[in-house]
C-alpha cells in the first residue's frame, strides 16, 4: 500500500507487527555475536559470521528456524532451535544462550517514534491490535514502555497455535477488534508474513525492518490513514 495512501474515512483500527515494526530487532549477526560474548567467546565479526554460516547450514532450505510452525507454541519454538542447534553440532552452553537471546526483549527495543505514534491514534479513536509471531507474552513490555492501555487487543502465536501468514490469525484479530478488514490498517516489515493481511482484505502498509530504535518511520503510518490525525466520532468507532 502506497505510505501517501489516504484511508482516513474508512480505517477504524490498525493492526501492527512487533518486531522490526515497533521495536528494533538483532540482525541475525547481532545475535550471534551477543550469544557469543555472554559464553565469554570471541565475538568479533568473523566469529560471529562464522557461527552464522554453521547455524544456517544446519537449518537448511526451506530454513527450519523461519517454520510457518514454529511459532505456534513456546514448546516448538524450543524444539525447533534446539534441533538446528544440535545439527549444527553446539554445544550445550552456546545453544543456551543463543535461544536465551533470542527470547530476551530486553534486546528490543521501541522506536523513538513509536510511543507518540500509538498515543495519536488511541486518542484520535482508532483501535490499536498487536499481532505477532512469537513465542512469550509481550504484554510486559509495553506496560514497562507505559503503552498497554494504548493497545486494544494483543493476538500472538504462541497463545493462539496459529501464525502468519495463516490468514486465520488475521481474522482473528480482526475478531478481537470487531472491525471489517477493510476498516482494519495491517502495518509490518515483512511481506512473506505481514503482507499476507492481503488476502482477507486488509489494506497494508510495510515498513523497512527497523534495526535502529532511533530511526523514525511511523510517521507512514499517520500518513497512509490522512496524515494529521483527525479524531473519529466516538459513536461512530462504538458501532464498528
Amino acid at each position: 500500500m502506497p505510505s501517501n495512501g489516504s484511508y482516513s474515512h474508512d480505517i477504524r483500527a490498525v493492526v501492527f507487527d512487533w518486531r522490526g515494526t515497533l521495536v528494533s530487532e538483532l540482525s541475525p549477526q547481532q545475535w550471534t555475536r551477543e550469544a557469543l560474548r555472554r559464553t565469554g567467546r570471541r565475538h568479533d565479526d568473523d566469529a560471529a559470521s562464522a557461527l552464522l554460516r554453521e547455524i544456517r547450514a544446519a537449518a537448511g532450505q526451506p530454513n527450519r528456524l523461519q517454520s510457518p510452525q514454529g511459532n505456534t507454541s513456546a514448546a516448538r519454538h524450543r524444539e525447533t532451535f534446539y534441533a538446528v542447534f544440535a545439527d549444527a553440532g553446539l554445544d550445550a552452553d552456546l545453544a543456551e544462550e543463543l535461544f536465551e537471546v533470542d527470547s530476551d526483549p530486553a534486546y528490543n527495543h521501541f522506536a523513538v517514534d513509536a510511543a507518540a505514534t500509538l498515543t495519536a491514534l488511541s486518542e484520535s479513536g482508532y483501535k490499536i491490535g498487536v499481532l505477532s509471531n512469537i513465542h512469550f507474552d509481550i504484554r510486559p513490555c509495553f506496560a514497562e514502555a507505559r503503552l498497554l492501555d494504548s493497545i486494544e487487543t494483543f493476538v500472538l502465536s504462541n497463545e493462539h497455535g496459529i501464525q502468519k501468514p495463516d490468514p486465520a490469525i488475521f481474522r482473528l484479530a480482526l475478531a478481537e477488534l470487531g472491525t471489517s478488514a477493510e476498516q482494519t490498517l495491517m502495518v509490518g516489515d515483512r511481506p512473506s508474513r505481514d503482507g499476507a493481511a492481503v488476502e482477507v482484505g486488509m489494506p497494508t502498509l510495510l515498513v523497512p525492518s527497523l534495526t535502529d530504535p532511533r530511526r523514525r518511520q511511523l510517521h507512514l503510518v499517520t500518513n497512509a490513514i490522512g496524515g494529521g490525525l483527525r479524531p473519529l466520532a466516538r459513536e461512530q468507532s462504538a458501532a464498528v
